[in-house]
């Protein structure tokens, strides 16, 4: 029989988010879940900005959808796994809303970009009109 790695049992937070309550709420889980599983404060801001990004980007552009944080230990190394899941418009090409200046007419461009930055792993999955997944993960 294979032997399975050992990985301790996984703690996950879902958070709703419709409007700038949830964007509020998802940044306290991430800060939360950061701080539990030992992150330095360097990356707690990293992980707690990186979620309010996307949680932002939810609310502004899909109106509603959840934050799922997941604290994982692999191989003794915790780490936080975030997944940004909405149903709204979708993007039509999401390899360009992770440059830097890609945006809508009133912003900056810089929230995907910079939550990819942020995080270790960071991937978008999305069609227009079919919603959107953000998956991001940070070691401690």
């Amino acid at each position: 029989m294979a032997q399975v790695p050992h990985t301790a049992p996984r703690d996950e937070v879902r958070v709703h988010v419709a409007g700038y309550e949830g964007v509020l709420s998802a940044r306290k889980a991430a800060r939360e879940m950061a701080v539990k599983l030992g992150f330095t404060l360097a990356d707690t801001t990293r992980v707690t900005t990186a979620v309010s990004e996307v949680a932002r980007n939810i609310a502004r552009f899909a109106w509603s959808g959840v934050v799922v944080l997941r604290a994982e230990h692999s191989h003794g190394t915790p780490a936080l796994t975030v997944e940004a899941i909405d149903s709204g418009p979708g993007i039509a090409d999401p390899s360009l809303v992770v440059e830097d200046g890609y945006g809508t007419a009133d912003s900056l461009g810089l929230g995907l970009s910079s939550a990819r930055r942020l995080m270790d792993e960071f991937s978008v999955v999305s069609r227009a009109g079919d919603g959107t997944t953000v998956k991001m993960r940070k070691s401690a």
